[in-house]
């Protein structure tokens, strides 16, 4: 007898986090004419982990979180998708390291998806595509950021970012929450406001992109190193997070009111809360969640859900967006069916 189908969901969620934490203190020591006290209040953030695992290692650890937590037979996962900036290699993909270590079947399907803030969204909406054609019935969906692209003297990119490695099974079998109807988009045109412009082919790493510039606030960066726009990324986000949460609403036949949590890409809590203000959300149901970990790119948003599923109940609307470097965002909406 065929197995009644049901709607691609998200069955299992954990995250990993290094050892080492980087405080604003230890920030301040760093730079003398740095306020860490100020810092948190325009950013959110009082510490960032990072750790010398490269990204492989920390997507394994987040993996097998999720396996033994859960009691997951790793030989039924027949897809991985795994989204990160930073990965072990230029070539080849990062996704075939993790399933490798992970001893993964062979039939396996590994590929890397290169999204940052954006990223977790676009790999639900790939992993939903897939497990909808009925060719795969459990799909790993991995993220993982490093912070070996910053320069240690650029405060800019320092105070916010941080490392973290996430897991989600995906599946049709009675998932936690089902995934709704999705809104993605893409702008290139502002490609140039956060990036590392040296590394690629348009753009060889030599003696001359290691050289070192030092900016009208004292950060120190080269083209070598992650270059960020901040009042560009700033004007960006406000401009486009409300559209693709309205639309995304739409696609669900949704209002703002039928939402019981918003968790939005962790950027920062300027962002954050200008753009709550910006919806007329009320605190209670909107995530800020990132004073222990920064902003972790493709990993905030399922490290926010993660921290918040135990408030969740059985027929509750999640409302997920990312939004970010690419430029790049999506959105999409959880219906939560039970406790994970």
């Amino acid at each position: 007898m065929e197995t009644r189908y049901v709607s691609p969901g998200i069955e299992s969620l954990e995250y990993w986090l290094p050892d080492s934490v980087i405080r604003n203190e230890d920030l301040a020591a760093e730079f003398t004419d740095w306020d860490p006290q100020k810092a948190f209040r325009a950013t959110g953030i009082r510490e960032r982990r990072f750790g010398a695992e490269p990204a492989s290692e920390m997507a394994v650890r987040a993996a097998e979180r999720l396996l033994d937590a859960h009691g997951t037979n790793r030989d039924d996962i027949d897809f991985l998708i795994l989204v990160t900036q930073t990965g072990d290699h230029q070539m080849p993909a990062t996704a075939c390291i993790v399933q490798n270590k992970l001893r993964l079947p062979l039939e396996c399907g590994a590929l890397d998806v290169n999204l940052g803030c954006s990223g977790y969204i676009y790999g639900l909406f790939l992993a939903k595509a897939l497990l909808s054609s009925r060719q795969c019935r459990k799909i790993l969906l991995l993220t993982v950021e490093k912070i070996s692209h910053l320069h240690p003297k650029d405060k800019s990119t320092r105070v916010l970012l941080g490392e973290a490695a996430t897991a989600t099974l995906l599946s049709c079998d009675n998932p936690v929450a089902v995934l709704g109807e999705f809104d993605l988009g893409t702008d290139g045109s502002g490609y140039s406001n956060l990036i590392v412009p040296a590394g690629g082919t348009a753009l060889p790493r030599s003696s001359e992109t290691a050289r070192e510039t030092t900016d009208e606030y004292g950060n120190v960066r080269s083209q070598d190193t992650l270059y960020m726009n901040g009042m560009e990324i700033f004007n960006f986000s406000l401009r486009r997070a409300p559209k693709t949460i309205e639309a995304t609403l739409r696609k669900n036949r949704l209002t703002l009111e039928d939402i019981a949590l918003f968790v939005p890409h962790q950027a920062n809590r300027t962002i954050l809360e200008t753009l709550r203000t910006k919806l007329d959300i009320d605190a209670s149901r909107y995530c800020i969640d990132l004073e222990r970990t920064g902003n972790t790119s493709s990993c905030s948003i399922p490290v926010a859900l993660r921290n918040r599923t135990d408030t969740l109940r059985p027929g509750d609307n999640i409302l997920l967006c990312g939004f970010g470097i690419g430029y790049s965002w999506g959105a999409t909406v959880l219906k939560w069916r039970r406790k994970l």
